[in-house]
């Protein structure tokens, strides 16, 4: 799917060359350890970057030479991935096949180059102005969590499920992290982000790839670098009774979140398995979850589940009535147990597989798609193509997603209401 290239030990180019697109798009992303701490001063760092540079020294300035190249998309973001942090600058623009003009994606990959390696330093230091700005947007990005009363509650399980763990981390680190911020420990973090971080270049688009190749070579110079990857490991614990925790916040509908650990992770062999298995319980429309729960027994104003397969985790989310959740909980865990019995039918299985084909093909509508899907799946197969994906999906059968379902195990129940429960 992709061509790989090493540049230097450390920092490889991925190639996609396809007429697919009339844009060409690149993304770099820097892989770290997670850290909180680090996650902070990251993602503050990103956006600082992203702000302005040597070149731009105004946010106006960048802004206007991007509408200047045809309306070229630039923009950074910072995100988590297993006990990885990952800061991403992200680049799309007209190929130049397509103007009357030319050199669009030169100037682009110019731009590009000036974000990295000339940022907006005075006196050798950050600007203070752009600094302290891009804090208050981060810690206002932490905060708004606190008014997304779904995102509040899974927050929440996750800190109970796996408290001081990369699953519970925020990408964005804590508030308190992000106030502790100087100019000093940015410059730190940014030379160390340049110099130590793993690096992945994706470039797709309609390119001739040996040119591709050289000028990523002569305009972005990144020093070798040692890298030692460590896949996340999963607490080592016994759980021998799921435990409850309710908190109340002045709100109206109650927030449910049943936490389950599985050790099917995404290193797991049988990791398309448990996919398939987190689709029939509670990932789409037709899953037991929706039908049972929320159509049948009308027990939840909403009802779906999710896997994080890097952490082991399965959870379900239900927006209930308080007074209802014993209910929900109990009805939620006899959809598990159908599974565990192998009451599925052969409809459920082929609209799962059906809809996960679907999701992953429509993924790859976009060249962004087809980067992000990549970046993840590469770490198990270089050669990783949807197709071959989706044939996994396909040998998935009801025995199979039985066994899954048998190596599910309740952990947490946990409720946000605004009354007692």
């Amino acid at each position: 799917m992709f061509t790989k290239v090493e540049l230097q030990k450390g920092v490889n180019l991925y190639i996609r060359k396809t007429d697919q697109f009339k844009t060409i798009t690149m993304s770099i992303k820097w892989l770290a350890e997670l850290d909180e701490k680090q996650a902070a001063y990251r993602a503050v760092l990103s956006n600082v970057l992203q702000d302005s540079n040597a070149d731009y020294p105004k946010q106006s300035d960048l802004r206007k030479a991007l509408d200047e190249l045809y309306g070229t998309v630039f923009f950074m973001d910072a995100g988590k991935r297993g006990n990885s942090h990952i800061v991403s600058l992200n680049m799309e623009c007209v190929n130049d096949e397509y103007l009357s003009t030319s050199g669009v994606f030169d100037e682009a990959l110019k731009m590009v180059h000036s974000v990295i390696f000339n940022p907006n330093l005075k006196d050798g230091s950050f600007d203070s102005t752009i600094v302290n700005r891009e804090k208050r947007t981060v810690i206002e990005r932490i905060r708004s969590i606190y008014d997304d009363k779904g995102r509040y509650a899974h927050k929440r399980m996750l800190e109970l499920m796996r408290p001081n763990d990369p699953a519970s981390m925020s990408a964005s680190g804590t508030e308190a992290d992000v106030e502790s911020i100087t100019n000093a420990t940015l410059l730190d973090t940014y030379k160390s982000m340049l110099d130590e971080d793993e690096i992945d270049i994706y470039v797709v688009g309609d390119i001739q790839e040996d040119e591709l190749i050289e000028k990523i070579k002569s305009m972005f110079g990144f020093a070798t670098r040692a890298v030692t990857k460590k896949q996340y490991e999963q607490p080592d614990k016994e759980v021998k009774e799921a435990r409850q925790v309710f908190e109340r916040q002045d709100m109206k509908q109650g927030k449910l979140q049943v936490g389950y650990s599985t050790p099917v992770s995404f290193f797991h062999p049988d990791y398309p398995k448990m996919q398939v298995t987190n689709g029939v319980l509670g990932g789409f429309a037709h899953s037991k979850l929706f039908m049972n729960v929320r159509e049948k027994e009308s027990m939840a104003y909403t009802v779906n589940s999710a896997y994080a397969a890097y952490y082991g985790i399965l959870y379900v989310m239900a927006g209930i009535d308080a007074e209802l959740e014993e209910k929900a909980v109990k009805l939620i865990g006899e959809q598990i147990d159908e599974m565990q019995n192998g009451n599925i039918s052969d409809l459920e299985l082929d609209q799962t597989v059906a809809l996960l084909t679907n999701s992953i093909r429509s993924a790859f509508d976009s060249a962004r798609g087809q980067i992000e899907v990549y970046d993840q799946y590469k770490q198990l197969d270089e050669d990783f193509t949807a197709d071959k994906w989706i044939a996994n999906w396909e040998a998935v059968s009801i025995e199979d997603v039985k066994q899954m379902a048998s190596q599910i195990h309740l952990e947490l129940v946990y409720l946000l209401s605004g009354r007692e429960a």
